[in-house]
C-alpha cells in the first residue's frame, strides 16, 4: 500500500529558514527497501570482484580530484566571510505591538556568508541575511568588522556590504553563461556557523525558477547543484573546479530545512551587475523592453507563429514603450536579443538583467512565416533612458542617515514621497523608537522627500505629532508622538 508525503520545501540558507511550498510524491516502502538492499548488495559484490588495477585507476583518479579540489578550496575560501547579525525585536506580533512598540525586546542573532568583491571592503550577500539588521559584523582574514549596507535588491536577493579594511582577497569571477550542466563546482561557506566549510558536487540544472524572490520585476534563472549546502550558506560563494565565482548560493528544497540534494544559486552575471550598479548608484539600473511576454507551452503553442515553443510570445505592448516604438508587435514571438538564445521566459529575464537603461539591443522575432529583427533602445521603468541614482541625505540633528524611495518603490508602496531610515546613531531617531529601515512618508499629514525637512519639522514641532510609514513587512502604520 502506498503513502503520500510532504517532502518538499523551499527554505532559504541563512540562519533561519522558513518554508515555501511543497508537492505531493506517493512512496512505496517496499519499493523503498527493495532499493536499498539491493544497493548494498551491489556494493559487496563488487569490492568481491575488483581487481587491484581497477583500485589503482579508481585511487588515481580521485587523488587527481582531490588536487583539482585542493587548489579551488585554497583559493575561494580565503575571500569567504562569515556574516553576523543582530536585530532587535518584540515579543509581540500584534498590529498594535509592531508599530506602537508594546512587547518587551527580544533581540535576534543570525548568521550567513558573504564573498569578498573588491580589495578595499566591498562585500556581496544576500538581501535576506541581512535583512531587518540592526548591526552587522563581517569576519574576515580573522579580524571583526563593523559593515555598512551600500545597497539591496530583494528582487535578486543581493545584497552589497562596505567593510573599513584594505588589500583583501577578492574573489576572481568568471562568467556563469559559461557553466555548463554536469560541470564540478564547489560551494563554500558557513553552515550551521561551521566557518570556511567547503563541499563539493556538479551543476545538475541552470536557469532555475522556483519562485521565492520577492520585490518588483524578480529575476529568476537559478544555477542549481547538488554540492551539499545547509543554513548559514546564504551568501557563500558557488565556484567552478579553478576556484572562480560563478554564483550566489542563496535557497536549497529541503523537507527539514537542512540539505536534502539541491540547492540554488544565482548566476554571478546577474549578481555582478547588480552589484556594481548599488555600488556606483545605490540602485539597480534595470531595463525594460516595454512589453510583457509569456513563455510558450504546448497548451498555448497554436499562437506561436511556427506551432514551435522556443521563445516567448509578446502578449501586450506599452504605450510610449520601447518595444511598441521599434515596431514589434502583439504576437511576435522573440527567440534571441543580440547573441543571446531566449527560450523561456527565465532566459529572457535573465537576459534583460545585464543590461541598463540605454543600452541599444537587437531583438531577433518570428512573426508569421518570417525571421526578422528589430533594433530596440531600452529604456528604465519610467519609459526614460536615464540612468536612476538613488539620493542619501545625512543628519546629525535627526541621529541617522536616510535615502530617497525610487521610483519603483514609490509606485509598489502607492507612496508619493518618503525616506528609508538607515545608519540610526545617539539621536532624535533613536529616542523615537524608529528603527533602520523603516519608511517615513508623511509627518502630520505632510509628504516628507527630504532629511532637512523632516528635521525642520521634528525640532519645531509642539503638542501631538503623527509620523506616517511603511515597516519592514510592508505594512503601512503610524506612530503618535507628543513632543
Amino acid at each position: 500500500m502506498k503513502k503520500t508525503l510532504f517532502v518538499i520545501v523551499v527554505s532559504f540558507l541563512s540562519g533561519i529558514a522558513g518554508a515555501f511550498f511543497y508537492s505531493n510524491i506517493s512512496v512505496d516502502p517496499t519499493d523503498d527497501n527493495d532499493f536499498v538492499f539491493a544497493s548494498n548488495e551491489y556494493k559487496q559484490s563488487q569490492t568481491q570482484f575488483t581487481s587491484d588495477n581497477s583500485r589503482n585507476i579508481a585511487r588515481e583518479s580521485i587523488e587527481n580530484i582531490n588536487i583539482d579540489f585542493r587548489e579551488a578550496s585554497e583559493k575561494a575560501t580565503e575571500s569567504v566571510v562569515y556574516i553576523k547579525t543582530m536585530a532587535s525585536g518584540r515579543s509581540g506580533d500584534s498590529f498594535y505591538e509592531w508599530f506602537f512598540g508594546g512587547g518587551s525586546p527580544t533581540p535576534r542573532v543570525s548568521s550567513g556568508s558573504g564573498v569578498i568583491y573588491t580589495s578595499d571592503g566591498f562585500i556581496i550577500t544576500n538581501n535576506h541575511v541581512i535583512q531587518g539588521a540592526d548591526r552587522i559584523e563581517v569576519m574576515a582574514k580573522q579580524r571583526s568588522y563593523e559593515a555598512t549596507v551600500i545597497g539591496t535588491d530583494p528582487s535578486t536577493d543581493i545584497a552589497v556590504l562596505k567593510i573599513d579594511a584594505k588589500n583583501l582577497p577578492a574573489i576572481e569571477i568568471a562568467s556563469s553563461r559559461e557553466v555548463a550542466v554536469g560541470e564540478w563546482v564547489l560551494a563554500v561557506g558557513n553552515p550551521f556557523n561551521l566557518t570556511s566549510t567547503v563541499t563539493a558536487g556538479i551543476v545538475s540544472a541552470k536557469g532555475r525558477s522556483i519562485n521565492i524572490l520577492k520585490g518588483n520585476f524578480p529575476i529568476e534563472s537559478f544555477i542549481q547543484t547538488d554540492a551539499a549546502i545547509n543554513p548559514g550558506n546564504s551568501g557563500g560563494a558557488l565556484v567552478n573546479a579553478k576556484g572562480e565565482l560563478i554564483g550566489i548560493n542563496t535557497a536549497i528544497l529541503s523537507k527539514t530545512g537542512s540539505y536534502a540534494g539541491y540547492g540554488f544559486a544565482v548566476p554571478i552575471d546577474i549578481a555582478k551587475k547588480v552589484v556594481n550598479d548599488l555600488i556606483n548608484y545605490r540602485e539597480v539600473q534595470k531595463a525594460f523592453i516595454g512589453a510583457s511576454v509569456i513563455d510558450i507551452t504546448y497548451e498555448n503553442r497554436e499562437y506561436s507563429p511556427d506551432g514551435s515553443t522556443n521563445g516567448v510570445l509578446i502578449t501586450k505592448l506599452y504605450d510610449d514603450g520601447a518595444a511598441k516604438e521599434a515596431g514589434l508587435k502583439e504576437g511576435d514571438m522573440i527567440t534571441r536579443i543580440n547573441d543571446i538564445p531566449v527560450p523561456n521566459k527565465t532566459a529572457y529575464d535573465e537576459t534583460l538583467g545585464y543590461f541598463s537603461p540605454g543600452d541599444k539591443v537587437t531583438v531577433y522575432l518570428k512573426r508569421d512565416d518570417n525571421v526578422i529583427s528589430r533594433q530596440v533602445t531600452l529604456t528604465n521603468a519610467l519609459g526614460t533612458t536615464n540612468l536612476i541614482k538613488r539620493e542619501f541625505y545625512s543628519s546629525e540633528r535627526l541621529g541617522a542617515d536616510f535615502e530617497s524611495l525610487s521610483p519603483d518603490e514609490l509606485k509598489a508602496y502607492d507612496v508619493e514621497g518618503g525616506l528609508r531610515i538607515k545608519n540610526v546613531k545617539p539621536g532624535l531617531i533613536e529616542r523615537m523608537d524608529l528603527t533602520e529601515e523603516f519608511i517615513i512618508t508623511k509627518v502630520n499629514g505632510e509628504v516628507i522627500d527630504s532629511a532637512q525637512e523632516l528635521a525642520d519639522i521634528l525640532q519645531g514641532a509642539r503638542g501631538r505629532v503623527v509620523v506616517e510609514g511603511i515597516n519592514q513587512r510592508g505594512v503601512k502604520g503610524y506612530f503618535s508622538y507628543l513632543f
